[in-house]
């Protein structure tokens, strides 16, 4: 009986390379999954690459060391061979125009990728078949005749509990796939087999010692599970007169490299494989949809650990978007075009909702309503709304970062001191604890790989803000009276402080609204990192460097207010 080559868990072996090496500078590399080009993306791709460009912009403002975003299309496979078919034009020609969507779909969004991948290029092609080669090398393939029911959609054969009796448009019976509905075909045809049986052992004990590999948990414990069900061999390759788009075998031409075990090896093939991929691997994160999560969180890391390479560090995963509490088809024609959601609701507007409002363990739905709603009222309303009343010449007619004053907001050890000491209160107390645990907690949501609760927070601490604000009344200050004017400078220099914070941590998710908000308050490129961040260094009795510094200029709104949903389903019909 063949064994899997025998590896340590990964916490008891010896980091050698700079990419196992863990702490500030470590490199890591960011994936999106490598889009399928057999159609235009939609706002599930694009949510992917969202997460992902939201981790790198994170991870790059806490200058933690090199990292690098990954993405790309994947090119091969009987559904793009079918998909070119049926539009009367040849694979290559399809992916050519395809992959060109998502490139230009992904930079209308700002992510800010470093590597594109099409799995038609010769580097990758290289890596896949060098890697097939390891499989052989290491004994993990063996030819075998194979039969199941296979979802071209999907791309894989599915075992008689993922099916459900259908009836087709004609009214005929037919096995469909129960997560997709996606029909499926008996097949039968002699493939080369993956021995995927035994990698159940090292695939328990990689996830035992690495508990955080698959995130979120509830992902983590479906894994275990699948691990406690029949793990049959894998077929990876089909037959050549079958499919001919794709990679062949290495010394049999009548196969071809199934298209997952091809598309996986990009993860590898972007960082120099087989030759320099040790500076990168293992240290990655893929960010993935639940749908591909058993591609990724069962079959790569046993193909991994057959050719005798680590698994990724972590595998990041997410739910679907759903529209209107429908599936998105082109059926029900509700598949939602990210260039259209760019144009109605602005690239930062678009990225807002979506890292706001999606939460990777659950479902999360999408309407137009929805969107103008929350961007109107966080975005445009309660920051935009925060800057523009605090930096107003009617009450800031220097135009400039305000000074503060000790005995107005006096530094005490419990807020219930604060009435009496001067003119703050408790609630006012209570913000400024806020905001200076802000950043602590968005980095720890980011690293949780929970966005959207960052955001949550971030929104919560605005309505604080605006709160203090409207408390305070500022404007109702007569500046003619020196005490009266000190602690008008106060009230102003506790808000644009706040301000400043909520700017410096939304970069990485509305990067040209924080940019405009900072520059408006003429924090340069080198104040805006998170590794330095501060908040309200006159409360500590420390110098504050922005004190007393001339703004930027007013370039008007922060963020404009979307308008009326009939106006933008008008503007959308037209275009």
């Amino acid at each position: 009986m063949w064994r899997p080559p025998r590896r340590l868990p990964r916490p008891l072996r010896r980091a050698t390379a700079t990419a196992t090496a863990t702490g500030p500078g470590r490199r890591l590399l960011l994936s999106t999954p490598i889009f399928y080009a057999n159609g235009p993306p939609h706002i599930g791709h694009l949510y992917s690459a969202l997460l992902a460009d939201a981790l790198l912009r994170h991870r790059r403002l806490r200058a933690a060391g090199p990292a690098r975003l990954c993405t790309g299309t994947d090119e091969h496979g009987l559904k793009i061979q079918q998909a070119a078919a049926a539009a009367g034009t040849s694979p290559a020609e399809l992916c050519e125009r395809v992959s060109g969507l998502f490139r230009q779909a992904l930079t209308q969004a700002g992510v800010a990728y470093t590597d594109f991948t099409r799995t038609s290029e010769p580097r990758h092609q290289r890596a896949v078949r060098h890697f097939w080669g390891a499989l052989r090398d290491a004994g993990a393939l063996y030819k075998g005749s194979y039969e199941g029911w296979y979802c071209t959609p999907e791309e894989s054969f599915l075992p008689e509990s993922q099916l459900a009796e259908r009836t087709d448009a004609q009214g005929r019976p037919c096995k469909v796939s129960v997560e997709t509905g996606h029909e499926v075909h008996w097949t039968k045809e002699e493939n080369y087999m993956f021995r995927l049986s035994a990698f159940r052992d090292p695939l328990q004990n990689w996830l035992r010692d690495n508990p955080r590999a698959i995130f979120p948990d509830p992902f983590y414990q479906g894994v275990l599970r699948w691990l406690d069900e029949d793990l049959p061999d894998l077929s990876v390759s089909r037959e050549r007169s079958r499919l001919q788009w794709g990679i062949p075998v290495p010394s049999d031409p009548t196969q071809t490299i199934y298209v997952w075990v091809d598309a996986l090896v990009n993860y590898l093939s972007v960082v120099g494989y087989p030759e320099s991929h040790g500076a990168w691997w293992p240290a990655v994160h893929h960010v993935v949809g639940k749908d591909i999560l058993k591609f990724h969180a069962l079959y790569w890391p046993a193909l991994l650990l057959a050719a005798g390479l680590d698994p990724p560090e972590r595998i990041l995963v997410h739910s679907h978007w759903t529209v209107r509490g429908q599936k998105m088809s082109k059926s029900l024609g509700n598949v939602v075009d990210p260039a259209v959601c760019v144009g109605q609701y602005g690239v930062d507007g678009f990225r807002y909702f979506l890292l706001r409002q999606g939460v990777p363990e659950r479902d999360c739905d999408y309407y137009d309503e929805k969107v103008v709603k929350l961007v109107n009222s966080e975005l445009a309303d309660a920051l935009g709304g925060l800057l523009n009343r605090s930096t107003a010449p009617s009450i800031n007619p220097s135009n400039t970062y305000p000074r503060f004053s000790e005995p107005c907001f006096p530094k005490v050890t419990d807020s219930r001191e604060a009435e009496g000491t001067g003119r703050a209160c408790a609630e006012d107390y209570e913000l400024v604890a806020a905001v200076a645990s802000l950043p602590a907690q968005v980095d720890s949501y980011f690293e949780s790989f929970q966005i959207y609760k960052a955001l949550e927070c971030i929104a919560q601490c605005v309505r604080q803000t605006n709160g203090f604000f409207q408390r305070h009344r500022p404007w109702k200050l007569d500046r003619r009276d020196a005490a009266e004017q000190l602690w008008l400078d106060t009230i102003l220099h506790v808000t644009l402080e706040c301000l400043r914070v909520y700017g410096t941590l939304l970069q990485p998710v509305v990067p040209h609204v924080a940019d405009k908000l900072l520059s408006r308050l003429a924090v340069g490129p080198a104040e805006r990192g998170l590794s330095g961040l501060t908040f309200l260094a006159r409360f500590d009795g420390k110098p504050c460097p922005f004190e007393g510094r001339q703004l930027g200029p007013d370039t008007g709104i922060l963020f404009h207010r979307l308008g009326k949903l009939e106006t933008m389903k008008k503007r959308k019909q037209e275009a």
